[in-house]
Order: C-alpha cells, then structure tokens, then sequence
C-alpha cells in the first residue's frame, strides 16, 4: 500500500484489510513523506502485520508503491490503494483464483467518497477484459483490483523510467510471461473523491497523440525487458 496524506480514509481502509489476514500475513506501507496524521492512524493500531516504510517524496505514486514492493515478503501480493474498502471476502476468493493464475483482476463497485455506489460494476462502465492489444489501447487493469504472485516481479521490478501507471505495466508483463485473469466478483468498494492518485475511471487528459507517445513507449519498455 502506498500512502501519501490519506488520514481521510486510511482507517477504514486498514480495517477492512486486516480482518481478512491470518497471524503470517503482512501490510507493507510506503509513504510517501505525509504531512497529515497518515502515520498517527497506522501506529494506532498497534499491529504487528503493519510494516511502515517512510520515504521521502517520489516523482510519481508508482514509485513509491515500487518501494513496498520491493520490501514484501509473502509468496502472494495484493495492491492497495489507501482510500478504499475491502469487501469481507476478497482475500479468500483472491487466493482460490491464484492458485491457477499469476495475475488475477477482480471487479469493484464505484462509489463517492460516503460509499454511497456511483457504478455497481467498474467491468461493466469500462468495458474491462483480458488481452494484450485491448489493454494497450483501453487498459483494464485497475490497481486496487489486481493481485499477483510474487514471481511476477522477476520481470516486473524495477518499474522503467518514466512510467505511466503501474497497473498496466503490471498486466501486461503478466500477459507476456505468466499469464493474467479476470474474475467477475465484486470485492471491493473503488471510492472516488477528487484527490485520487488515479484517474483510472476518468477519461484521459492527454491527448490523442500524447496517447500514442506514451503507448508505444509502453511497448518498447515491455519488450526490453526480454533481456533482462
């Protein structure tokens, strides 16, 4: 989980979190230099599982995501955004999923910032699926939504510099070497409130052909990784 200035919604986040993990399992936290009460709210907890990782700040979200990525441990990986809310059975059916999968992407309610739903499918408005070529295009790999296992990041780490957004690059190098999934259970409560890192779900600023720099710069990051 990668954090910068979430006091708004760090709690409920981690709460929704840690009633899913047994005693082995572990939060790694990556802040990003926070100025709010971030760090006040995770040493509330008391937990052993939360491992914090401060940092100052970094040129980009996905950096400083890369820094709790580097830092993980577990066999299994699952991305977190700090400001959602983790359906109670999100880890159980994650993990069943694994087990034939390197890569699996779940779908997500929509919701404004009282968890009130905006879209009770982030698959449905957005057209999400599986396939190299739709996700150059059109990506569909939201972060929150994605875990991995941790064998992904042999080609994955380090994330190329510059970088788009860590989602895709995550899912298409899955795509590439080990192969990536889409399940259609909702588990997860994708909150939008106007100081998002990710615009994911909003249209993009860039134009056409800035889309198109930034897409086949994608490709060619992707394809040198072949000779790592």
């Amino acid at each position: 989980m990668p954090v910068y200035n979430g006091g708004d919604y760090l709690r409920e986040q981690l709460q929704s979190i840690l009633l899913q993990l047994d005693e082995s399992d572990e939060i790694v936290i990556s802040d990003d230099g926070s100025t709010d009460n971030t760090l006040n709210i995770i040493a509330e907890f008391g937990d052993y599982r939360i491992r914090v990782i401060p940092g100052e700040k970094t040129p980009h979200p996905s950096y400083n995501l890369e820094r709790a990525l580097k830092a993980a441990h577990g066999t299994y990986i699952f991305l977190s955004d700090q400001d959602d809310v983790w359906k109670p059975n999100k880890v159980a059916q994650m993990l069943q999923a694994l087990k034939g999968n390197c890569l699996v992407v779940h779908d997500c309610e929509v919701v404004d910032q009282n968890l009130q739903s905006i879209h009770p499918s982030f698959y449905e408005s957005h057209g999400s699926k599986a396939g190299f070529l739709r996700n150059i295009t059109r990506n569909s790999y939201l972060g929150c939504c994605i875990a991995f296992k941790a064998e992904l990041l042999k080609k994955a780490l380090p994330f190329p510099r510059p970088i788009g957004m860590h989602d895709i690059w995550l899912g298409l190098v899955a795509e590439m070497w080990y192969g990536s999934t889409f399940i259609p259970d909702n588990l997860l409560y994708y909150r939008r409130h106007g100081k998002n890192a990710s615009t994911t779900s909003a249209a993009s600023s860039l134009n056409l052909w800035q889309q198109l720099l930034l897409r086949m710069r994608l490709v060619w990051q992707l394809f040198t990784t072949l000779f790592r």
